[in-house]
This record gives C-alpha cells, sequence and structure tokens, in this order.
C-alpha cells in the first residue's frame, strides 16, 4: 500500500516536528490533540521552523507554503481513520498509550498502519491492544525531530514484513536514516543515553560536581554537544524518569535505578525548559544552574 495521508496523535514537541518533516516530504497530515492551544501553538511553532529553514536557504518559500498546505489539525481522533499510517506521539505513559489505541481502532481502515513514537515501551505489549499487532511497529524518532536524521524502527513479536518495508520506505522519503532495533526496553538510543544521564544526575546527587561543572566536563572532555543534565532539561525530566522507570522494572537490574534527585525535580514540577526550570532555570535571559 502506497502511503500518502498520515495521522499524528499529539501536537506536543515531538506530534508537531513529526508533522512538520511528513508535511515538507509530500505527505498530508492530520495532526490531532485533545487542546485546541496545543494545535495552535503547533502550528505556530512548525511555520516558524519552516521559516528558519527558508532563511538558510534549506528549503524555498514556496516549499514552506506548500508543507503548511498539507498540515490539517482536529480535535476529534476519529478522524484519523481514513489516513494510510497513524504515529501516536502523547505522553510517555503506558496507560494514555494504550487508550489513545482503544478509542482510535474501531475507525482505522483494515489496511492503515499503526505505530508508536514510543521511545521505551514495549511495542508488543502496545500492540496486543489492538486489533492489528501485525501492522504495528514501533517508529521511534528523534529530538528535535526536523533535525535528527536517525529514526528507530522497533518490530513487535507480531510485526509482518510488508508493514516494516513500508516504513522503512517512509524514513527513505523522509530523508532520515532507519536503524533496526529488537523489542526490549528503551531500544538503543534510550538504552545507551539514558542511563548515562541518570549517572550524571546521580553524579550531581553525590555532590562530585555542580551542574556547570557536569556539563562543561562532558561536553570539553568527552565533545559532546550539549551536557547531559541540559539534555535532560531539553528532553523533559519526567521523560527522562519514565523512560528509567520502564528500563528498571522491563530489566530488573538495580543499575537502571532512577536517581533520587531526578525524582525528586520531578515531583517538584521542575521537568526541564517546558516548564521553566529543571536543572538550569529558564526564565530570565540566559539559563542559570539550579545546583
Amino acid at each position: 500500500m502506497a502511503i500518502q495521508t498520515v495521522g499524528v496523535i499529539g501536537a506536543g514537541q515531538m506530534g508537531n516536528g513529526i508533522a512538520h518533516v511528513f508535511a515538507l516530504a509530500g505527505y498530508d497530515v492530520v495532526l490531532n490533540d485533545i487542546s485546541q492551544d496545543a494545535l495552535n501553538n503547533a502550528l505556530a511553532l512548525i511555520d516558524r521552523n519552516l521559516e528558519r529553514q527558508v532563511s538558510r536557504e534549506k528549503i524555498s518559500a514556496e516549499a514552506k507554503r506548500e508543507a503548511l498546505a498539507r498540515i490539517s489539525t482536529t480535535l476529534n481522533l476519529p478522524d484519523l481513520g481514513k489516513t494510510d499510517l497513524v504515529i501516536e506521539a502523547a505522553t510517555e505513559r503506558e496507560t494514555v498509550k494504550q487508550a489513545i489505541f482503544e478509542d482510535l481502532v474501531p475507525h482505522l481502515r483494515p489496511e492503515t498502519i499503526l505505530t508508536s513514537n514510543t521511545s521505551s515501551i514495549s511495542i508488543t505489549r502496545l500492540a496486543s491492544r489492538t486489533d492489528r499487532p501485525e501492522k504495528f511497529m514501533g517508529f521511534h524518532f528523534m529530538n528535535p525531530v526536523p533535525v535528527m536524521q536517525l529514526v528507530e524502527l522497533i518490530r513487535g513479536i507480531a510485526t509482518d514484513e510488508p508493514t516494516y518495508k513500508a516504513l522503512h520506505e517512509v524514513v527513505e522519503k523522509l530523508g532520515k536514516t532507519a536503524a533496526s532495533a529488537e523489542d526490549f526496553p528503551a531500544f538503543i538510543v534510550n538504552r545507551i543515553l539514558m542511563p548515562m544521564i541518570n549517572e550524571a544526575v546521580y553524579t550531581l546527587y553525590e555532590g562530585v560536581g555542580n551542574v556547570k561543572s557536569i556539563d562543561e566536563s562532558m561536553k570539553l572532555g568527552a565533545n559532546h554537544p550539549m551536557g547531559p543534565l541540559e539534555l535532560a532539561d531539553f528532553i523533559g525530566l519526567d521523560t527522562c524518569l519514565a523512560i528509567m522507570n520502564v528500563l528498571h522494572d522491563g530489566l530488573a537490574d538495580t543499575k537502571y535505578r532512577p536517581c533520587p534527585l531526578l525524582t525528586k525535580y520531578v515531583e517538584a514540577g521542575w521537568l526541564g525548559r517546558k516548564t521553566g526550570r529543571g536543572f538550569y532555570d529558564y526564565r530570565g535571559e540566559l539559563p542559570v544552574p539550579t545546583r
């Protein structure tokens, strides 16, 4: 089946980026969220990010106009039922994702491919809550989606070969690179990245270094473009904690135990850039370390 229309569930950081790259690649996109404000903000952000690409001569002004024209929005989940491919990009909570799939599945065509942008949750388990485990896959984009080149493709135990091949072709059309990952907790990127971030938080928690020294050490000593605590703020500390909990629960190994300080920041509502405070305070002109 040729994929031409794409439904994206969730207009947040990941969802609007996914809508952006699909529309730019020529797909018709239906972007869904439970909040009209979220949809409006997503369209405004996509507009700004496309304009940035125009200003850098990455795309033409005409390509921007055409991409924006390909994106429609809806508050009604059933409106995604006629699309060829659905990408769920809601919050990283399994119960939320399961509820979305249960509400959506009755409205889908039999041939529609259903995917999740989850960064850590079992694809096999999510697929089991649908009527199409053979047409269900993990479709994990990296953040920020318009910039990052990698897409992880994760097959569940029942995913068939035509579904995998169809999504691999989509990744190529987007101009990105696919990496196949087995259905283990956190897959490849976050299986490696999140324990590093968690260890950086432990380093802060134990007083080995402060926020600035930890981030500067990894940027200047390991040539990382962002320090691990800065990166955690960018990802969202609630997402980092959720992934560490999936690793800890799924692999039953104490080396994946979330740092208590990470838990404390999340309990305080200090989730990083999206809330204005995390390991840095973003409410002033420049970010200031909070420890």
